[in-house]
């Protein structure tokens, strides 16, 4: 029989993405009153790698991460990401959503992110939440899988996560 082990404390990130550069920051004063201090944020990069968004959102779309100083426990994923669903209908204009806020954290060797989205790699949480392991660190750097998000395969964001890992690493 194996013994039960619990895990350490993950970093939480947040993945926004908005048309609107001016929504990030408000979104992300919002975000720290929950989740306390931001330890990182990215600069704004364009998302170009899909239209799924553009007809809720609107065009010119652009991506920011952030992380938090406060470390989680990986069991409040689904809770978190629930909370960010309610954060972004704080910001709807009539039925618009104008902001998405992507919950999910690093640890040492996976980016995990939470989606109400189930498939096959997906595992079920719990209140409708289900968590994916998007990348893996292999060999000195974050990996994707066959069925990784585009832009999150991408070097740009690899580096990201990298240093959010760095960051994770030191407060171990």
């Amino acid at each position: 029989m194996g013994k039960i082990t619990y895990p350490e404390k993950v970093k939480l990130i947040i993945a926004m993405l908005s048309s609107s550069e001016e929504l990030f920051e408000t979104a992300q004063r919002r975000l720290e009153q929950v989740f306390g201090s931001i330890d990182f944020c990215s600069q704004i990069l364009p998302f170009t790698f899909t239209q799924y968004y553009m007809p809720e959102m609107g065009e010119d779309l652009k991506r920011r991460f952030i992380s938090f100083s406060l470390r989680i426990q990986p069991e409040e994923l689904a809770g978190i990401k629930v909370l960010t669903n309610s954060i972004e209908q704080e910001f709807i204009v009539g039925d618009r959503r104008r902001i998405n806020l992507d919950s999910g954290y690093i640890t040492a060797a996976k980016l995990i992110l939470a989606t109400t989205k189930d498939n096959s790699h997906r595992i079920y949480l719990s209140n409708g939440i289900y968590a994916e392991i998007t990348l893996r660190f292999v060999s000195g750097t974050f990996r994707p899988w066959e069925w990784t998000y585009p832009d999150y395969k991408t070097p740009e964001y690899i580096e990201i996560f990298n240093h959010i890992r760095q960051l994770f690493m030191e407060q171990r």
